[in-house]
């Protein structure tokens, strides 16, 4: 396993783009996730389970995550972007969203994500737009 240092920047990016899996080896005990107005998971247990739960659901849709922005200082990392969930071609959900990472120097300590919806919208009619 590579140091923390060198895969901060990597690891939120994983996260934030529903590759759970990858992260959890770098998650604290302690960790926190905030879901801004939604619900806060306290410790890896809790986390990991809503990432395991989540992941599940994205085996089910077609995913589109797109990172638009990461924001990286020593113990902080910001990533910016939207996700959008597909069945059949019609749009279940697109999410603007802004994850900031919170790590020390050994593990991932806490995340707070601002997840705003979007109104949503048929894929397959602007597919055929062009």
């Amino acid at each position: 396993m590579k140091k923390i240092e060198d895969r901060k920047e990597e690891i939120a990016v994983s996260f934030s783009n529903g590759n759970f899996e990858t992260t959890f080896p770098y998650l604290s005990e302690s960790i926190v996730w905030h879901i801004v107005g939604e619900n806060t998971f306290k410790g890896k247990p809790e986390v990991v389970a809503h990432c395991k739960q989540t992941a599940e659901y994205f085996k089910m849709v077609q995913t589109e995550f797109i990172t638009d922005d990461v924001m990286v200082t020593d113990s902080k990392i910001v990533v910016r972007g939207s996700a959008e969930f597909f069945r059949n071609g019609k749009q279940l959900n697109h999410i603007l969203a802004c994850d900031v990472y919170e790590f020390n120097n050994k593990k991932l300590e806490s995340i707070h994500s601002y997840c705003i919806p979007i109104k949503k919208r048929d894929k397959m009619k602007e597919t055929n737009r062009t």
